[in-house]
């Protein structure tokens, strides 16, 4: 008979060895205030403007940043649909780019709404981009 060790789970919900009350309280609260933003951002979505996407998106970063058994299940549908989950793994990076993650979720969504001739976002660009090289010569 042989023995196996067992190694614990990467995102195992006990709380770790050095893991202090203080620090496990503050976990929880954030935790908490994730969960008040996504709530919030519920919320504001139906009103006018996108303002309920973002607070929520915010929400479920401090989430996914403090909650062992969030983390599980994002690495589940990360497996499951890399496509979606991908724009809230560039978000939750240690220095976030917002404006780019943004920028492409607004022509994904132009993609999904608009025909091909009518699309402005990708031709704003390139227009803002030439505007910019003449100005900067």
């Amino acid at each position: 008979m042989t023995l196996v060790p067992v190694l614990p789970h990467p995102f195992e919900p006990r709380p770790r060895k050095g893991e202090s009350l203080l620090r496990r309280l503050r976990r929880w609260g954030v935790m908490g205030v994730g969960a008040v933003l996504v709530l919030l951002g519920i919320l504001i979505a139906p009103l006018p403007g996108p303002l309920g996407v973002p607070v929520s998106l915010l929400g479920l970063v401090l989430i996914l940043r403090n909650s062992y058994w969030a983390k599980r299940q994002f690495i589940r549908a990360q497996h499951a649909r890399p496509k979606w989950v991908y724009p809230f793994r560039r978000l939750m990076r240690k220095k976030p780019e917002f404006a780019p993650v943004f920028w492409q979720q607004a022509l994904r969504a132009e993609k999904l709404v608009v025909k091909r001739p009518r699309r402005r976002l990708a031709r704003l660009r390139k227009g803002l981009r030439r505007y910019a090289r003449k100005l900067f010569r």
